[in-house]
């Protein structure tokens, strides 16, 4: 669907620039390393002559992580028994771009001291699904995705991101994280983060001190039950903010809190809210499903003054095209004043 498409961009973008590269490079590699890299393919993996720089050895139940040939970029590990993050078995490939390690058994101990921090080429990297309580350490710093989520991860520690400018996405949930694991000094450092998913842990109170690049930041499944009053404040470019399935009612929720020139989709679904929040111009997207909600009026909402609103005028009315009110105490039928103020509605839901 398009606003989902929209909230998903920054991710799509970048796996789309790794797509090019994967294409781009059989153009650059000579024979000679054709030739050596075909060759060094280790016997339980598979590396096709027509992609020469993909190493693909997962699903063969492997307990151990092969010898890795000199001039791989892709390398898929995932769905196997893997315990130990080798540092002799990725010694060679220091080229490597994109490691897929999901479904193992990774643990902290399994994570070979200077096993990541030797890949000075990596771009993207998941253990995802594996068995790691902290992040692991020291991480390459060309890292631009890293990916960590269904773990049992409770700690970040002390500028365990030091150095890393290039991270855009970084992906925690389904872990453990407490509000005494995630600081203002948390992230600190990581001044291109564009992402930040943080949704499916223990969190009672909004993660502080998130970079002011943060576009995306998704919260669902929490025990959030307020926004500070200021939280936005340093977040000028928040667009994209999940906040599903958390504790938050109107008390919790100060009077203009998004009120950002910047956001763009909005969800509070599966809440305790008995008011439709004010939200300003931009919005284009606002999901509120499952919460208390018994009536919406649409002059109370509405960003500007409904009486100014002039019919064939876009410019200053509200962008809002799609509205979820489903799973609420509302009744039919819809007030006319939210159809004059949001006459760019597309979808309504109730």
């Amino acid at each position: 669907m398009f606003w989902k498409n929209r909230m998903n961009c920054n991710v799509e973008l970048l796996l789309l620039i790794c797509t090019l590269q994967l294409v781009s490079s059989q153009e650059d590699m000579s024979y000679e390393h054709f030739l050596t890299q075909l060759h060094a393919c280790p016997k339980e993996c598979r590396c096709p002559p027509s992609f020469p720089r993909v190493v693909y050895c997962d699903h063969r139940n492997l307990k151990s992580i092969p010898d890795i040939p000199p001039y791989t970029w892709y390398l898929y590990l995932q769905n196997n028994q893997i315990e130990v993050l080798s540092e002799k078995a990725l010694r060679n490939a220091t080229q490597v771009r994109w490691i897929n390690l999901n479904h193992n058994k990774i643990t902290d101990q399994g994570v070979e001291e200077g096993a990541l921090k030797a890949l000075t080429s990596l771009i993207h990297l998941q253990i995802e699904d594996n068995l790691l309580t902290t992040i692991p350490s020291p991480l390459p710093t060309s890292l631009e995705q890293l990916r960590l989520s269904r773990n049992k991860i409770s700690k970040i520690p002390p500028a365990v991101f030091t150095g890393m400018d290039h991270l855009a996405l970084l992906d925690l949930q389904g872990n453990k994280l407490g509000d005494e694991a995630v600081t203002d000094q948390s992230l600190k450092g990581l001044s291109s983060l564009v992402q930040v998913n943080l949704a499916n842990n223990n969190l009672k109170t909004m993660p502080p001190g998130l970079p002011e690049t943060t576009i995306q930041l998704f919260l669902d499944s929490n025990d959030i039950d307020k926004i500070p009053p200021e939280y936005f404040k340093s977040l000028p470019k928040m667009a994209f903010l999940r906040l599903n399935y958390n504790k938050l009612g109107n008390g919790g929720l100060p009077k203009n809190i998004f009120n950002l020139s910047s956001i763009l989709d909005l969800q509070l679904s599966h809440n305790q809210l008995t008011e439709i929040p004010l939200f300003p111009l931009s919005l284009e997207h606002l999901h509120l499903d499952h919460n208390k909600i018994k009536s919406v009026n649409g002059t109370e909402i509405c960003p500007v003054p409904i009486g100014t609103i002039e019919e064939g005028v876009n410019e200053g009315r509200p962008r809002l095209s799609y509205l979820r009110l489903d799973g609420n105490e509302i009744k039919p039928p819809i007030s006319w004043d939210l159809m004059v103020c949001f006459r760019l509605l597309r979808a309504i839901v109730i």
